[in-house]
């Protein structure tokens, strides 16, 4: 049995616990290994260590640590068809979602090979006589990432390629689900000359996690997951006076107008709703049918999900792979059965899918609910599988209050030919990114990712520039160097005149 240790100090350490987590192949459904889940004290020793090491990388200077990061993007690329394999042997995802997800992870880092510019601060000369004023932007010190099983190369890069460029030290604590490409993305970046100390991967469960929210050492706190365990981390990690910014769930809307390019609308939320098995917090999982759209809509979306290829992801031929634990499996399988009792049409059923010589893996096929109505909790509350629910409205604004009524605001989008419901649309819809013929949102690296409402606590999204702010603290300095002769004490609110 292969055994998952932690990365701490930039080496494989074992740590103190005797406790081990089960990590499956989702596509056998076959356990192939176990994953050390540490302690507190595993913990609290990780940080003292990251915390001694902040001593010297926060004061590299900013073109060392961007070369590191050239060197670590070069190393990923060099390494990237195992990198691809490590996270669908673990998640299921198909080979080539897997490898786009892990594009989208290195972007970050491309974005933090230029922190010599992004950190530059502001200087105004002469702001009263002889006095000059500037900012400059410093590390905080320790931060911390706890992230999901559905991303586990992008989403952590979306936090420590930062952090570290910015002077910061990290401590990762992964999904105990699919924590090896993790383990192997913090062996290539201390190969690519990362001090020891300054990334560090501990592996673990809800110890670790309120190890983390408790230790006054981590001075700043990312998160992506679900919204309780956002809301959790938000107010403990809040209470313990951290910065923080903790992602949430999502129940993304498509809106579907009858004057939309219906065939590219209908590709695009095959994508949005079945790419990744749904396990994405940008999956499309309600489509939004306006006006008379909705039995052509349904009619073929029921056609494109019936041909889904469905199988282990380093199939070249698989569209769409398992989901990631048996027990996630059973749960989407349950929200298909509450579904059905709810009212909703159930025009496409995957429950029963089988697959020969895979058996056991953990698998279903495509769903896709009709005449969805707002009251049912397979449209109020997050699914996070293969399940696509068609909600008919009668009018553009019917849509537009429907979606901004829901508690989530992570994602939307709308297909459109019409340039003034398109625009409408963008200005007054309540959701942190909207698509416009653009079926899932995601915003380039160098742009910030981020919710709204009950999507994201905190108020900080990912990477870009939000991700340099989020990670340093500002520093503002009014100097005046006088002329020799010293000045007499002042005892009122300083004019600069």
């Amino acid at each position: 049995m292969n055994i998952i240790k932690h990365f701490v100090g930039g080496k494989v350490i074992d740590g103190t616990s005797r406790r081990k987590g089960q990590v499956f192949n989702p596509a056998t459904g076959e356990q192939e290994s176990e994953v050390i889940l540490a302690t507190k004290s595993d913990l609290d020793k990780t940080v003292e260590i990251a915390k001694k090491a902040f001593d010297t990388w926060s004061l590299k200077p900013a073109l060392q640590r961007a070369r590191i990061m050239f060197k670590f993007k070069e190393l990923i690329e060099k390494n990237f068809d195992e990198l691809t394999k490590l996270i669908v042997s673990e998640h299921g995802k198909v080979y080539e979602d897997a490898k786009g997800s892990l594009i989208r992870g290195l972007e970050v880092v491309e974005f933090a090979c230029g922190i010599p510019h992004v950190l530059k601060g502001e200087f105004s000369e002469n702001v009263g006589t002889n006095v000059d004023s500037y900012s400059m932007r410093q590390p905080l010190g320790v931060a911390a990432g706890i992230t999901p099983f559905n991303f586990p190369a992008m989403v952590p890069m979306w936090m420590f390629p930062l952090a570290i460029a910015c002077g910061n030290t990290f401590i990762l604590k992964p999904s105990e689900k699919d924590p090896s490409c993790p383990m192997r993305l913090a062996e290539l970046l201390h190969e690519a000359g990362l001090p020891a100390g300054v990334f560090n991967v501990v592996n673990g469960d809800k110890e670790v996690v309120d190890a983390i929210l408790s230790n006054n050492d981590i001075k700043a706190l990312s998160f992506v997951g679900s919204t309780p365990i956002a809301k959790y981390i938000y107010e403990n990690a809040a209470k313990n006076e951290k910065r923080v910014q903790a992602l949430g769930g999502a129940k993304n809307h498509l809106v579907v107008m009858p004057d939309c390019d219906l065939e590219g609308a209908v590709n695009g939320l095959m994508g949005a709703a079945y790419g990744s098995a749904g396990e994405r917090c940008m999956a499309q999982s309600v489509a939004v049918a306006v006006g008379d759209i909705g039995d052509e809509l349904v009619s073929r979306l029921v056609k494109k999900a019936e041909a889904l290829k469905i199988g282990p992801g380093m199939d070249k031929s698989s569209e769409m792979g398992p989901l990631v634990t048996k027990q996630h499996l059973e749960k989407v399988k349950g929200y298909v059965d509450l579904g059905v009792k709810e009212g909703a049409k159930l025009a496409l059923d995957g429950r029963d899918l089988k697959l020969q010589g895979y058996e056991n893996g953990f698998y279903i096929g495509g769903c896709l609910f009709d005449h969805v109505t707002t009251d049912m909790r397979i449209y109020k509350e997050e699914i996070f599988g293969p399940v696509l629910s068609v909600v008919r409205v009668k009018t553009f604004e019917e849509a537009t209050k429907m979606i901004n009524e829901h508690e989530y605001g992570n994602g939307v989008s709308i297909y459109t030919r019409d340039g003034d419901a398109g625009r409408t649309f963008a200005s007054k819809i309540q959701v942190g990114m909207v698509g416009i013929n653009v079926p899932i949102p995601v915003p380039m690296a160098f742009h910030s990712f981020g919710g709204w409402k009950r999507s994201l606590f905190g108020d900080s999204g990912m990477h870009g520039m939000e991700g340099v702010k989020f990670y340093t603290k500002l520093k503002t300095i009014t100097s005046r160097w006088p002329s020799g002769i010293r000045s007499n004490p002042e005892f009122i609110m300083p004019t600069m005149e």
